[in-house]
């Protein structure tokens, strides 16, 4: 493995100041609750109006989205939506009887409320209003609070449509830490959020970790800056690989591109080519500082080691400009979602094809996927043990529970031994001054 390209940074979380700052912010909220955030909104977001979006401000905000938006995003929704349901119905209720008068089973169930966050900072994510609250809506979450940041005199348009359509029954013009603070104690709706998903700032991203680090509530996943690459071989055109390094790029000067192939030519072509795809950028200066400071080309000897590389990097998403794309979906392990053959591009993932864009990043793949109705329910399982099988139930646990020195658990199993089966001789040592009680 050679980099024929190096990144000069590598992303930081966890500063300890903005931690600190978060941990403050928070705790401010909880303790004064609405004047808090009212006094976070003026200080961050210059805002002084009324945080839950009424109907008629609603419907006037929705008018003024041209229609042709319209469609694309209900085309956007119909994708996402659907493949959401089919998440849906892949994992069942289920009810097993393993043993004679043993019955086991489980409940897929939704939690009750989700907070869904839309970030409105440079740019207005209309796609992420589709993604969060339409799979919330997909998982049968009976009430899906949004909130998305005021641009000035309301939050933007197209977003308010996007989280109308989607189906959430309360949207905040509210972001930041403030938002999400707001949604996870129930501070405009009276019903604190069970889970907290959609992307943020650093800011947003603490504060969803922290009420999950303390209890408060569950969240999606811990997005940090967007990570994007592409495995290439020598079949490539290595302009479709710069203008898509690009393009990802775009999303913040600490956003990380990578190029994994193993023919020096294209890395060298490319290495050429994208900053002269940058140049031609109107907003060239987010694309050049994250190709500068974060971008990579890495050298592999051959696709297996490129495979091996790319999983110890774990991105966020993963294009396959290479032949074969079957052998990579079958040979990748770590990755956010995976794009397979030069139509597939990370963009149609973002915006429209039905995958969700909510995705782990920071190496999060090794261990977890993205968003997903999954996230939205709790499987919760139930049993039943009828006297005649404790026979056998009891004695085991019993036994288990002193092998582990748990003697008070070994007594709840005896006890039902004594009392269902009083004409058995059950060994117990303990407890026999209680059974005449």
């Amino acid at each position: 493995m050679q980099k024929v390209k190096i990144a000069i940074k590598t992303s930081e979380y966890g500063n300890s100041r903005l931690k600190e700052t978060v941990a403050l912010l928070l705790d401010a909220i909880r303790t004064r609750g609405e004047s808090a955030v009212r006094e976070m909104a003026a200080q961050y977001d210059g805002w002084s109006g009324e945080f839950v979006l009424q109907e008629d401000k609603k419907q006037r905000l929705i008018a003024r989205v041209p229609e042709q938006v319209k469609t694309d995003i209900c085309f956007a929704h119909d994708q996402v939506f659907r493949f959401a349901q089919m998440q849906r119905q892949s994992i069942q209720d289920f009810e097993v009887r393993p043993h004679p008068g043993v019955r086991l089973g489980q409940r897929v169930m939704p939690v009750d409320v989700a907070g869904c966050y839309v970030p409105g900072g440079r740019f207005a994510h209309t796609c992420s209003a589709v993604m969060s609250v339409a799979t919330a809506r997909a998982a049968g979450v009976p009430f899906v609070v949004a909130c998305s940041p005021p641009r000035g005199e309301s939050i933007d348009p197209a977003v308010a449509f996007a989280m109308d359509l989607a189906g959430a029954d309360m949207i905040l013009e509210l972001g930041g830490v403030q938002g999400i603070a707001a949604m996870a104690y129930g501070i405009f709706s009276d019903r604190p959020a069970n889970i907290l998903a959609g992307p943020g700032n650093a800011y947003v991203a603490e504060a969803k970790a922290q009420l999950a680090g303390d209890g408060t509530c569950g969240i999606d996943v811990y997005a940090g800056p967007t990570e994007s690459a592409i495995i290439a071989d020598r079949s490539a055109d290595p302009m479709t690989i710069a203008i898509d390094l690009v393009s990802q790029a775009e999303h913040g000067p600490d956003s990380p591109v990578w190029l994994f192939t193993d023919c020096r030519g294209l890395a060298d072509r490319v290495l050429n080519l994208v900053p002269r795809v940058i140049a031609d950028m109107p907003n060239h200066h987010v694309p050049k500082a994250a190709w500068a400071d974060f971008g990579e080309i890495i050298l592999c000897n051959d696709r297996d080691e490129i495979c091996r590389l790319c999983d110890a990097y774990a991105p966020e998403h993963v294009q396959i400009l290479a032949a074969d794309p079957d052998w990579w979906l079958e040979n990748l392990r770590s990755y956010g979602s995976l794009f397979l053959g030069e139509g597939s591009t990370v963009v149609h993932g973002d915006k429209c094809s039905g995958t969700n864009h909510i995705l782990p990043t920071r190496k999060a793949a090794h261990h977890s996927g993205g968003l997903s109705v999954h996230k939205f329910l709790k499987i919760c399982t139930y049993q039943e043990i009828d006297r005649a099988a404790n026979k056998r139930f009891s004695a085991v646990a019993s036994r288990l529970s002193r092998i582990e020195g748990m003697e008070g658990h070994a007594r709840s199993c005896d006890w039902r031994l004594n009392k269902f089966f009083p004409d058995e001789n059950w060994d117990f040592h303990v407890h026999k001054n209680l059974i005449n009680l």
